[in-house]
């Protein structure tokens, strides 16, 4: 079996607890306007790896992940090559590697055979980082072109099992740097009790030229990032204070 992989980084300080090492998985079928590697989106763009290629390139770096660091898999969606991710992160497991999702949940299903090999994922991962791309249906779908109803059902999901989860939201003005929003995902946030650490990233253009290499239109090119005090309100009403997480 072969993964389809954009990228590897053998360094990450900001994709789960210690140090990681990073496998960017190709092919991401939400559109988020926001997104900063829309050079992930397509699959086939990938390069193929096998999981054992894989677990060698982890582990020559093993010596720098300290006792928390360990296998970041992100993307892309990395649920979209959930058979290939079974088997990295069974092999990993083995050698008693920290396992880690950075996912924007879009793949999940309670429908079969789907849902039973996510479960059986789910017994080789040890966190998982989640976007909450926007609390509202509707904007949800103008945001990622997609639903957002199977992804809040699988955070209840993992609420259900106590699978340890860190919560990223994207502060972006005119989309959901909006105190409504913000206290509608604080609500929904609450009613979890797996949550270990709540994170607002602010909003950044950084991403721009890969849709001119790309010839994808940036939608939000005339967006500017949000400011130091709507960032603040944002963390303050989203009580990210509240959740400490794991200490890099």
């Amino acid at each position: 079996m072969t993964g389809l992989i954009h990228q590897l980084e053998s360094f990450g300080c900001a994709d789960g607890p210690g140090s990681r090492f990073i496998v960017f998985f190709a092919g991401c079928h939400m559109r988020c306007k926001f997104c900063h590697n829309p050079d992930t989106w397509d699959m086939n763009r990938g390069k193929p790896y096998t999981s054992d290629q894989l677990l060698s390139e982890a582990l020559s770096c093993r010596s720098y992940w300290g006792k928390k660091g360990g296998i970041t898999v992100s993307g892309g969606e990395p649920l979209l090559q959930i058979d290939f991710l079974i088997e990295f992160f069974t092999k990993a497991k083995e050698k008693g590697i920290n396992t880690c999702i950075d996912t924007a949940g879009g793949p999940f299903t309670r429908s079969e055979p789907w849902f039973s090999k996510f479960s059986e994922l789910m017994k080789v991962t040890d966190l998982l980082l989640m976007d909450i791309k926007h609390i509202d249906e509707e904007e949800h779908k103008k945001l990622t072109g997609q639903s957002g109803e199977n992804v809040r059902d699988m955070f209840r999901y993992l609420d259900e099992i106590k699978k340890p989860i860190w919560i990223r939201h994207v502060l972006t003005p005119g989309i959901t740097d909006n105190d409504e929003y913000l206290t509608k995902t604080r609500d929904f946030i609450r009613s979890l009790g797996n949550v270990q650490r709540v994170e607002v990233l602010p909003y950044h253009g950084l991403g721009a030229m890969k849709y001119k290499e790309l010839g994808i239109d940036y939608v939000l090119k005339d967006t500017e990032s949000p400011t130091l005090e709507r960032v603040a309100n944002a963390r303050e009403i989203l009580e990210c204070e509240k959740y400490t997480g794991w200490k890099n």
